[in-house]
């Protein structure tokens, strides 16, 4: 399971580092947090806390969506 967990982790976090999106003005927190989650996300899978780890790539993941939905990012698909 742990080794599951890792590799979907890494696999969604190459996902989102290959997205191309920039706040549109006013909404800069959207990118703002979304970066940091992936950062948090990088910091737990090296201290190899994995469930933070994923929990992080999802909360990134959450962010992006939202924003990308509501018109706040600019999204490059």
């Amino acid at each position: 399971m742990e080794r599951e967990l890792k590799e979907e982790t890494i696999k969604w976090l190459e996902r989102i580092k290959r997205k191309k999106f920039k706040a549109k003005n006013g909404f800069e927190n959207f990118e703002r947090n979304i970066r940091a989650y992936i950062s948090d996300s990088e910091y737990f899978l090296r201290k190899n806390d994995l469930i933070r780890a994923f929990e992080c790539v999802i909360w990134a993941w959450a962010w992006l969506e939202i924003g990308k939905e509501y018109g706040f990012l600019e999204v490059e698909e």
